[in-house]
């Protein structure tokens, strides 16, 4: 492990580690992932009042049933190979967040950072297109894996946002981003989203600070 992944590890360990095996991670990401379809259809329902009215108690009453189970603290960051951190409590990528997504990303070996995602209604913004605050979000997630891969893990620290054209709503996206430039503690990366058609949508250049401590 490089002196940078030295200071980030130092961040993620200041929070306790909990046991999640594989078998756990699995059920919480299912479980999650029915929340998620869930909060979607509170968005589309057109269920009559006293149905809503129902199935907001049965809600209730599950999320009762967890909380009796006790209530722990997130899951912490893991540094797996590459650099690239997996965080399971992400609100972009965690599988067990039932805000996020999830999106999933991969990294090509020079060092970009790809993804494909279709993002639906819980995260629009004007009619038919996706929220601004979302693209940043994921524009800014994108470049963090992309510093990572390039072995100057950092924390944000400045992210310049442009964006070109709406952002559709459910359909096929694409994102990338790449590490562009080093300056002692500080790493530079570009980034875009691309719609179905291949034009960006939105583009941004951050900055990247590495911790000391």
């Amino acid at each position: 492990m490089t002196g940078a992944w030295t200071a980030m590890q130092r961040v993620f360990e200041e929070r306790d580690r909990q046991d999640f095996d594989e078998v756990r991670i699995a059920g919480l990401a299912e479980l999650a992932a029915r929340v998620r379809e869930l909060s979607e259809l509170v968005v589309l329902t057109r269920a009559d009042q006293s149905e809503v009215a129902v199935v907001a108690r049965e809600v209730e009453l599950l999320t009762r049933r967890l909380a009796e189970a006790g209530r722990g603290i997130p899951p912490g960051a893991q540094v797996g190979e590459g650099g690239i951190v997996r965080q399971l409590g992400s609100p972009v990528t965690g599988a067990l967040n039932p805000l996020a997504p999830p999106i999933e990303i991969s990294v090509s070996p020079d060092g970009t950072a790809r993804s494909e995602f279709t993002l639906g209604v819980l995260y629009e913004g004007p009619p038919g297109f996706v929220h601004g605050g979302v693209s940043a979000m994921v524009l800014d997630h994108l470049s963090g894996v992309a510093a990572s891969a390039n072995g100057t893990p950092g924390m944000t620290a400045g992210l310049d946002l442009r964006y070109r054209r709406p952002t559709p709503l459910g359909v096929p996206l694409s994102a990338e981003a790449k590490a562009v430039r080093v300056e002692g503690r500080k790493t530079f990366v570009e980034s875009r989203i691309l719609g179905p058609d291949g034009r960006v949508t939105a583009e941004a250049t951050a900055v990247f600070v590495m911790p000391t401590r």
